[in-house]
């Protein structure tokens, strides 16, 4: 599963880029440079208080020091020609070493303690939503996600796919809002279908449960209005077709030759309002042709907009996409991502992508 390769580049507790840790030694350099250039009526050297703070940002306790002392040589020894400070400047700007080294200590034990729980985080997003593996059963697929919220994995879309003894089920879904507090309804819908893909024989049943769970979660909560729109998949072992369920989530798309369409699943309620269970969800059955692949998404990815508040069209661009990736998943969804980007600069809301390759369902399903 792609996520992380849009991380940014300078977190809190992840080491400074090669820049910041150059910039002092350019500093230095420059001055020097410049008091070379220059006469000597023109003084440069308290510019050289700077670089005690600068190092701070990228180095440690030790480096700063260094820099701090070679400050300190740079100005007192007369030989050097680069300032003419008095023991009062040499004071203050011992003084300002001397509180950068501290800022140097704090800066990284703080990075440090950062460091930490980042890697717990990460560790429980992970737990929450675990990469897909490349195939499950006879079923190829590849996952895409993209968490609205800065620097996390994990947010308020979902997807999984599993192999149960009904054959192999896959879950696509949207919780209200997105980000951090949208992450413990994340994880219980994901516990409530992993245990559906092994006890329900019936893809509406999953529904069913998927939907008790919602509401079981939000049952005494005064104004709870906890819901999400999922979209169900499921592939027999026995048969080249696929079911679908949808509880007002928008369709998948069956990818054939050079077309796109998408599946006419009658949608019910979605889930957590208590009536997947009583009204009976509506399963659709559609047949598989070779190379078909279907796409699931979120609406993170067609309610993304360009500059003009044009919605992106991903049916109209997703044929010319796939044409290049017809037997790669994981790169089908990276260029479809890498287009809204593109089309959008990126997306507001959460995006997540599951593209299934079903064709080994076929191959076993129909003889030859």
């Amino acid at each position: 599963m792609d996520r992380k390769d849009e991380e940014p580049r300078w977190l809190p507790g992840a080491p400074p880029p090669r820049w910041v840790r150059a910039l002092p030694i350019v500093l230095l350099v420059g001055l020097s440079a410049a008091r070379l250039a220059t006469p000597r009526t023109v003084e440069l050297g308290y510019f050289l208080a700077a670089l005690p703070p600068v190092a701070a940002f990228a180095y440690g306790a030790a480096g700063t020091a260094v820099f701090g002392g070679v400050t300190l040589i740079l100005l007192a020894v007369p030989v050097t020609q680069l300032g003419r400070a008095g023991s009062g400047d040499l004071v203050t700007v011992a003084f300002v070493a001397a509180l950068s080294v501290i800022v140097a200590w704090v800066r990284r034990r703080r990075d440090a303690q950062l460091v930490s729980v980042r890697s717990m985080a990460e560790a429980a997003q992970l737990a929450v939503l675990p990469p897909l593996p490349e195939q499950v059963g006879p079923v190829r697929c590849a996952g895409l996600y993209r968490a609205a919220q800065r620097g996390t994995l994990v947010g308020g879309d979902l997807y999984d796919v599993r192999e149960g003894p009904y054959g192999v089920r896959a879950l696509v879904g949207d919780v209200q809002g997105h980000g951090l507090a949208a992450v413990g309804t994340v994880a219980a819908l994901l516990g409530a279908f992993r245990e559906a893909v092994l006890d329900d024989p019936g893809l509406g049943g999953v529904a069913a449960r998927l939907d008790r769970r919602l509401v079981a979660d939000s049952a005494g909560v005064e104004h709870a209005e906890l819901f999400a729109t999922a979209v169900l998949l499921e592939f027999p072992p026995d048969a080249p077709l696929v079911r679908i369920v949808s509880c007002g989530h928008p369709p998948p798309l069956l990818l054939r030759g050079s077309s796109a369409t998408e599946l006419d699943a009658e949608p019910c309620a979605p889930l957590g309002l208590g009536l997947a269970g009583l009204t009976g969800a509506e399963v659709a059955t559609v047949r598989l042709e070779e190379k078909d692949r279907l796409l699931v998404h979120t609406d993170g990815v067609t309610e993304a907009r360009d500059a003009a508040g044009v919605f992106y069209p991903l049916a109209e661009r997703l044929p010319a996409l796939s044409a290049e990736f017809e037997t790669d998943p994981s790169a089908l969804a990276a260029a479809v991502w890498r287009d809204l980007s593109r089309f959008a600069g990126g997306a507001a809301d959460d995006v997540a992508l599951l593209v299934l390759s079903p064709g080994a369902v076929r191959d076993a399903a129909v003889p030859q």
